[in-house]
């Protein structure tokens, strides 16, 4: 496998959803965070489809029409619900294998998240993961998604070409991400977003597991 040429030389995951399976505590301190400060709570489904967005840009599509001046608070609550239970989540079965088998093939690997700094460096602190990915870049310290600009700085920062990058995510925040940027995509189904929605967005394939995205990887990237 190994000899095999490279298709992609970066490839670069979303988080929640993809790698991290998060999307219900996410749902759920959305929810939690709106009943604190007394406004409508919203669907399963509408708190959902926000993931992968920055969070202001989240709590404004989850929660909208709320004054301008509460939004810091919102965004206080949901992070006391998160950061109560991050410890809980876990990868994905099959995440690392698939990780180190990309590393193996010398991938440069990275991360585009609408999670912030501190929680993606959170996320980041076991062991397994240690040196794993080569860049990361999160909606804190660049333009949240569909903004192409996440992807522009990581291929810039690899000296990759938007046809040797490859974006894999479960949003169509993600596919789109990867449209406006120029690059090859790759949806996964078991994330925040119903995989009817990604047709359209032209990905590469559309994986219902951990261990499909690892095989269609190794046959193709």
């Amino acid at each position: 496998m190994s000899s095999r040429p490279r298709r992609f030389d970066l490839i670069v995951f979303d988080w929640d959803g993809t790698l991290f399976d998060s999307t219900a505590l996410i749902v759920r301190s959305i929810q939690a965070a709106c009943q604190d400060i007394g406004v409508p709570v919203p669907s399963d489904a509408d708190a959902a489809y926000v993931i992968g967005l920055g969070l202001r840009d989240a709590l404004q599509h989850a929660v909208p029409g709320l004054p301008e001046s509460r939004y810091p608070e919102l965004g206080q609550r949901y992070r006391h619900h998160y950061f109560a239970r991050q410890h809980e989540l876990v990868l994905f079965p099959g995440t690392l294998d698939m990780l180190r088998a990309l590393k193996t093939r010398n991938h440069w690997l990275a991360v585009a998240t609408g999670k912030s700094r501190r929680g993606l460096d959170e996320a980041l602190q076991t062991v397994q993961l240690k040196g794993v990915f080569d860049g990361t870049r999160t909606a804190d310290e660049t333009a949240s998604k569909p903004d192409p600009l996440m992807l522009q700085q990581l291929m810039r920062e690899f000296g990759t070409e938007p046809e040797r990058t490859l974006m894999i995510g479960d949003t169509t925040h993600d596919l789109m991400l990867a449209a406006n940027a120029g690059t090859a995509s790759i949806g996964v189904s078991y994330g925040a977003h119903a995989p009817e929605a990604f047709a359209e967005l032209g990905p590469l394939f559309v994986a219902h597991s951990t261990a499909d995205l690892h095989d269609w990887l190794q046959r193709h990237a």
